[in-house]
């Protein structure tokens, strides 16, 4: 009797260290999709609204409205706080995952660009997992959802397929998981056109700033002249953390570095190695204009705060 009572109070006195596997499953899961929200996949960068200066409203945090135009739809990114009215407070685990990797809605609506359903369709289990399970911890705001429109076909992406991320001993593998399944960067970083397979990462995307002023993506494929091949991989990750080009030149916030600066020096150098990979592309970029003279605020830390 004793020698339970003994080892009762050092439990209390050590502070629980008999938590429920349970409990820290559920908390190592949170924290996996706070780091991906906060680091790389950057949800809020599309479901927070903007000022006239390209900052986030943080009073809407996640609360949608952010308007995409383009030349076959208007898009507007939805609420996706926990709000039980307009958010996705009532929708179950399986139905918000099924909104990100397959692009249906609880309602069975159609979910189109700009949201990179292709891309999270390839997204592991377990990270779906953790963004749902981060999303749910999010403030609940009531902010009603304006309906996008389309002038071309939408469809639902396939059931998905990928259990599992590639081992992480695998630097090429796991880095174009990165890019391709979680950060989603061809998709801003390739131009438009009707081949885009052959000209992934070759940059030149428009992006309307402001009405006549447009800029483009950077060139990201290993072409020595008009890529990143002759970047050093310190001048790339300065690019992705920092956004600064070789040079030293502020990038338009457009691409949200101010997240990526929280990514882990080894998930960056894995998107490195995995970026030296991929098919050279010769595609000269017009320079865009620095954030300054397009009055945009450039962020210095992510928008999402560690939890």
């Amino acid at each position: 009797m004793r020698r339970i009572f003994i080892l009762l109070a050092s439990l209390l006195v050590l502070g629980g260290i008999a938590e429920p596997a349970a409990a820290q499953s559920k908390k190592a899961l949170i924290a996996r999709g706070s780091y991906l929200v906060r680091a790389i996949v950057a949800c809020d960068d599309c479901h927070t609204p903007k000022d006239a200066h390209y900052v986030a409203r943080a009073n809407l945090a996640f609360a949608g409205g952010q308007e995409f135009d383009s030349p076959v739809f208007t898009a507007y990114s939805r609420n996706i706080t926990p709000d039980v009215n307009t958010g996705i407070g009532t929708w179950t685990d399986a139905e918000i995952m099924r909104a990100i990797r397959q692009g249906v809605t609880r309602e069975g609506d159609i979910i189109g660009p700009p949201m990179p359903i292709p891309n999270f369709n390839t997204m592991a289990d377990d990270d779906a997992k953790a963004l749902v399970a981060y999303l749910h911890t999010l403030k609940p705001i009531r902010r009603e959802n304006k309906p996008s429109v389309y002038k071309i076909p939408l469809r639902a992406a396939p059931p998905p397929q990928v259990q599992h991320a590639p081992p992480r001993t695998d630097k090429i593998a796991y880095g174009g998981y990165i890019v391709n399944s979680l950060a989603h960067c061809f998709e801003c970083h390739t131009p438009p056109g009707p081949d885009p397979e052959h000209h992934l990462g070759a940059g030149g995307f428009p992006f309307p700033v402001k009405p006549g002023v447009v800029v483009r993506s950077l060139n990201i494929t290993p072409d020595k002249e008009t890529g990143i091949g002759a970047w050093t991989d310190a001048q790339i990750r300065r690019a992705i953390t920092k956004g600064k080009d070789k040079n030293g030149k502020q990038l338009v916030p457009i691409m949200p570095y101010g997240h990526f600066t929280h990514m882990t020096r080894q998930d960056v150098d894995d998107v490195i190695a995995y970026l030296r990979t991929i098919p050279p592309v010769h595609n000269v970029v017009p320079p865009n204009p620095t954030p300054k003279a397009l009055g945009m605020t450039v962020p210095k830390t992510g928008l999402v705060p560690r939890l």
